[in-house]
């Protein structure tokens, strides 16, 4: 069914021009239920905002002090997570997947990342399968070369996908 009860684009720019609220989606995201308490999410936030492993404690207060007031209030007004005050938890709603899109990572011809593995792992496999069972043309290859193929393409995606962030991956290392 499609979903016609989306966010605006204002509303999502709005939402991941601050550096807290898209690390807040990133940790909820990350999360198995998809809830997580105050408490844990602003030492998630505070670690990867200082590199360190615990952060200090003026850090955590810092990244509180500021979601408790402002960015979680924005996100359930929103309708992106629901911030339960008084048990002091977070849980992502519907309108989350409405500002996944926009942070999913974006290759040079307009696909996310995930949705090129997904079609290279789709292609692969029905090029595998169809020389099994020996298709016109594509039977007449060797499925192992199929195989082969497909690995390398992989390959290649995951090079340019890593070179292309290759300063992000740089700076990862290095912590």
């Amino acid at each position: 069914m499609f979903r016609t009860n989306t966010l605006s684009e204002g509303d999502i720019y709005e939402i991941l021009s601050n550096s807290r609220r898209r690390e807040t989606l990133r940790h909820l995201t990350a999360t198995r239920d998809c809830s997580i308490t105050l408490r844990e999410l602003s030492a998630g936030i505070a670690a990867t905002e200082t590199g360190q492993s615990p952060p200090p404690s003026a850090a955590r207060e810092s990244v509180r002090s500021s979601l408790h007031q402002t960015h979680l209030p924005k996100l359930t007004e929103l309708g992106v997570v629901n911030y339960d005050r008084d048990a002091r938890t977070v849980t992502l709603c519907d309108h989350a997947r409405d500002v996944d899109h926009y942070m999913a990572v974006v290759t040079p011809y307009g696909l996310t990342w995930a949705e090129l593995y997904q079609s290279l792992g789709v292609v692969s496999l029905l090029l595998v399968l169809a020389s099994l069972l020996e298709a016109p043309l594509v039977g007449a290859i060797d499925p192992l070369l199929w195989v082969s193929s497909s690995l390398a393409a992989f390959a290649t995606a995951i090079t340019t996908q890593l070179w292309s962030n290759r300063w992000v991956v740089l700076k990862a290392f290095r912590r």
